[in-house]
């Protein structure tokens, strides 16, 4: 390929937790890179001031930053400029889910700067710890109790041509924490007391372990496909149970979880085969969905397979899956049954097993099956050799037991149990048999039975007769059996089709399929190579094995790797029919999420029309009625009176300058522009202001509380609205409590209220617009008070919830990121707050 068109590789080192050495390890190849004769250049490297780190820049040409000024701020970033310009064979650039600082033409993430450096043809090699994975931000939180705002795609970390993780024990990380390696002295106590407690790096630790392990196991995947490798790998156990839809399942599943649950991170399918040949017939599909949420209860993963052959469908899926172990239960058949059908689906599979290991369950259904000739509607390799011998065979062992009882039995019984005899052989060998058992029978009867007996009469009408009875007899229950086995053919194909697509359709109803996973559901249960979905149907000529059928408007179904029958087209195109109505409700909802907003706006301006029409003409009503008064001619005021006036109309302005003040923060924290200087302020700084409308406050621990990072005004209006707030609740006599404290980072405020409180299930509607709650004066103010307050705290990277306050009331705790363990980047964020006030 053209080196101009070669897109770069990339290489990510994935660590478990910060301090774990990522930095090291990624300067420590470019060192070894460019002792190897490499173009390597260091774009961005955070070294955290590690001395040690810091030394393995030596010898590395490292680009200078950029320097970025953001609300009169100094800050560093990657110059992605210089690097293009300098375009070498690596770059080494630090921190993958960085924000950048906004402006300037820059990409928002870095991640996206290293994209365009791949796309320039440039190798690149970055780090990133497990935390700032998006799919795991939300169990990292639960976890540690720190919020990580910081995350990059999975998909775009998966990409990646090489990802190495970088692990520690946690005994090990405390140590080099305890010793300094990490972070400077002041800060060592509270990391180790908090997000450094050897819980936390266990459950990380096992997390990031868990996520490269699926990562490895895609790329395998992909390998033993690219290879048509059918060999099982024993690389990681997986174990798959096959469900009948009978009774025993639970006992079957249960079974293969426990066998799982034996090797860690071991997988659990369960896999139910749909046959054509009426082995679907008689499943109970009210089981088969108990026993799929019992799979999915126990972490397992469920499936459905179209197979004509149970024990070859089962194999195949199994090593399709790279299966190490199969789970079964024994026949329900009894010794009779077995013994007269042959070996059973158990007996098959472990035949085709190879190197997978089968498991035979007994269960308390075992040899309880039914006394059936045979479970197949089909004439099998079997019925059809030993048909024709019987019809050979049969007619002449009843001469044989008739000629010893002659004298006892008559013609007219001899010729009809030659008759049921020719009829038992037609029922078990079809017309050709039926016809081969009445020409044998005819000529019998008639050489030893009819008279003159011991020869043929071929030339006596009677005889004829007889014969074209026999074969006329033998003929029409041939042809019922056909016809009857053909019917039961198309219904147990009936049946299975109507199965496998009652599966999928239960899975759509319960919203367990998006469309990648539906395209994967029906490359499994074709068992095809690929399914996807496109705009244009591809040219059938380019290879043989494509199958294409629509999915709606201008979208194609298309199936590689081996040629479907016409049975099995149709119910692809059923299942097209559900992707393409899958790929029309994610249209919808695309729609209906860019409508919402709109909805949300409509509904924001009815309620402020609403509002507007009593609380803002109040104040302006009352101040405009007191200037009136002081300008009139016809009225003499006192001193006192005038003063009452003026302050009157000084408070009411007052009133409508806060009511427009928040109406327009409120906007623009909508529109997320409004305007932020975040820097470290203490409570003592932010309280004194924030308090002074409602001065009887029980104010405690908040001395000794670390300087936080805010924007101090921004703060003090926060505060004041839910003092403010508080105090309206608050019944005569008691007093707002504030109170603070420091834990993991975080600085957590306290305004506690001794008012009714509020359910649980209304408190969200609290940070509505426009909404007031509450028992006591529910006629005043816009609402808009909570709502700011929590649009504000999230701006500044905070979080605004309420709690039941002990003894009765609400508590609202403002948590905001302590000055020394934010991100200095955080502080030129614009303020978008994570929600909607």
């Amino acid at each position: 390929m053209n080196d101009v068109l070669r897109r770069g590789r990339l290489k990510v080192y994935l660590g478990a937790a910060p301090g774990v050495g990522k930095t090291y390890r990624m300067l420590d190849e470019a060192r070894r890179r460019a002792a190897r004769g490499a173009d390597v250049v260091v774009g961005f490297a955070e070294c955290h001031g590690r001395p040690r780190t810091e030394a393995m820049l030596d010898g590395l040409e490292v680009v200078a930053r950029a320097q970025c000024a953001y609300r009169g701020g100094e800050f560093e970033e990657m110059d992605l400029a210089a690097v293009l310009e300098r375009r070498p064979e690596v770059a080494v650039v630090d921190e993958f889910a960085h924000s950048n600082v906004p402006g300037g033409g820059r990409n928002a993430k870095r991640w996206q700067d290293i994209d365009v450096l791949l796309a320039a043809g440039i190798d690149v090699v970055t780090a990133v710890n497990v935390q700032h994975l998006a799919s795991l931000k939300d169990v990292v939180e639960k976890i540690t109790g720190v919020p990580q705002h910081e995350t990059v795609p999975d998909d775009v970390v998966r990409r990646a041509q090489q990802i190495e993780l970088i692990d520690m024990p946690p005994e090990g990380l405390r140590r080099r924490m305890a010793h300094g390696n990490i972070y400077t002295p002041e800060k060592i106590d509270a990391a180790l007391a908090n997000y450094f407690r050897p819980g936390n790096l266990t459950a990380l630790r096992q997390l990031a372990l868990l996520w490269v392990a699926d990562r490895v196991d895609e790329a395998l995947h992909t390998y033993r496909a690219e290879h048509a490798i059918g060999g099982v790998w024993e690389t990681r156990e997986r174990v798959v149970v096959a469900l009948t839809g009978g009774p025993e399942g639970d006992t079957l599943i249960r079974r293969a979880a426990r066998i799982a649950d034996r090797s860690a991170g071991g997988d659990l399918l369960a896999v139910h085969v749909a046959r054509s040949d009426g082995l679907a017939a008689g499943v109970s599909h009210a089981s088969l969905a108990r026993q799929r949420r019992l799979v999915e209860d126990l972490g397992g993963s469920y499936h459905s397979v179209v197979g004509d052959g149970v024990a070859t469908a089962l194999v195949e899926f199994a090593r399709t899956e790279n299966a190490t172990q199969l789970v079964l239960g024994t026949s329900r058949r009894g010794r009779l049954e077995r013994f007269l059908t042959g070996p059973g689906t158990g007996e098959t599979v472990t035949e085709l097993s190879g190197d997978i290991d089968v498991h035979r369950v007994t269960h308390e259904r075992a040899g309880r099956g039914t006394l059936l000739p045979s479970r197949r509607r089909t004439l099998s390799t079997a019925r059809l050799i030993a048909g024709p011998v019987t019809g050979l065979v049969l007619p002449v062992l009843l001469t044989v037991c008739l000629a010893q009882v002659r004298d006892t039995v008559n013609l007219t019984s001899e010729a009809l149990l030659f008759l049921l005899a020719v009829v038992g052989v037609a029922c078990i060998g079809g017309v050709t048999s039926a016809v081969i058992a009445s020409v044998t029978a005819s000529l019998l009867l008639n050489y030893w039975f009819i008279p003159p007996i011991g020869q043929f009469t071929l030339d006596d009408p009677n005889a004829l007769l007889a014969l074209g009875v026999f074969t006329v007899v033998a003929a029409t229950v041939a042809a019922v059996v056909d016809r009857s086995l053909r019917l039961s053919r198309r219904s147990a194909r009936a049946t299975a089709e109507a199965e496998t697509m009652s599966s999928l359709a239960g899975s759509i109803v319960r919203g367990g399929q998006t469309i990648p996973a539906l395209l994967e559901r029906t490359k499994e249960t074709f068992g095809t190579d690929s399914a996807e979905l496109v705009d244009q149907p591809p040219d059938h000529e380019v290879g043989s094995g494509v199958t294409t059928v629509p999915a709606g408007p201008g979208a194609f179904l298309v199936l590689r790797g081996r040629t479907l029958s016409s049975s099995e087209r149709r119910v692809l195109a059923a299942f097209a029919a559900h992707v393409g109505s899958a790929v029309e409700r994610a249209q919808l909802a695309q729609a209906a999420a860019e409508i919402e907003p709109v909805k949300a706006a409509d509904r924001l301006r009815t309620a402020l029309l609403r509002a507007v029409g009593h609380d803002l003409r109040t104040p302006l009503a009352a101040g405009w009625a007191a200037v009136t008064s002081l300008r009139g001619r016809d009225v003499e005021f006192s001193d006192e009176d005038r003063d009452e006036l003026l302050a009157t109309a000084d408070e009411s302005m007052a009133k409508l300058n806060r009511l427009l003040e928040n109406l327009l923060d409120l906007s623009r924290l909508e529109a997320g522009v409004l305007p932020l200087n975040l820097r470290a302020a203490s409570l003592e700084e932010v309280l004194p202001m924030a308090l002074a409308d409602v001065p009887d406050v029980d104010l405690r621990d908040v001395e000794s509380i670390p300087p936080v990072l805010v924007d101090p005004p921004l703060l003090e209006r926060v505060i004041a609205n839910l003092v403010g707030n508080a105090a309206r609740h608050t019944p005569a006599g008691r007093r707002v409590m504030v109170t603070a404290s420091a834990l993991g980072g975080r600085v957590e405020l306290r305004v506690v209220d001794r008012g009714p409180g509020l359910p649980t299930t209304g408190r969200e509607r609290l940070f509505e617009p426009f909404q007031r709650l509450g028992d006591t004066d529910n006629t005043t103010g816009l609402g808009l008070g909570l709502a700011l307050a929590r649009g504000l705290t999230e701006a500044m990277n905070g979080t605004l919830t309420p709690e039941d306050t002990p003894g009765g009331g609400l508590t609202m705790v403002v948590s905001l990121p302590l000055a020394e363990w934010a991100d200095p980047s955080a502080s030129t964020a614009v303020a978008t707050p994570g929600r909607t006030p």
